[in-house]
C-alpha cells in the first residue's frame, strides 16, 4: 500500500459533515486519512513493542 493512499472514504466524510449542517473542504479526507495512518502507525508500534501479532482497539 502506498503512504499517500487514501485509508478513509471522502463521501462517507463529506456526508457526516452534512448531517452537522456544514460543508468540507476537498482536501479534508486527505488530512482525516493522515490522522488515522498515524494512529495505526502508532497502535502498531504499541502491539510490536508488546510483543504481540495482532492490533487491538486498545492499542490506539
Amino acid at each position: 500500500m502506498a503512504d499517500n493512499e487514501s485509508l478513509v472514504i471522502g463521501s462517507k466524510i463529506k456526508a457526516y459533515i452534512k448531517t452537522k449542517g456544514l460543508m468540507c473542504s476537498g482536501d479534508l479526507a486527505e488530512a482525516v486519512s493522515n490522522l488515522v495512518r498515524e494512529a495505526l502507525d502508532k497502535a502498531a508500534e504499541r502491539t510490536q513493542s508488546n510483543k504481540r501479532s495482532t492490533v487491538r482497539p486498545h492499542d490506539l
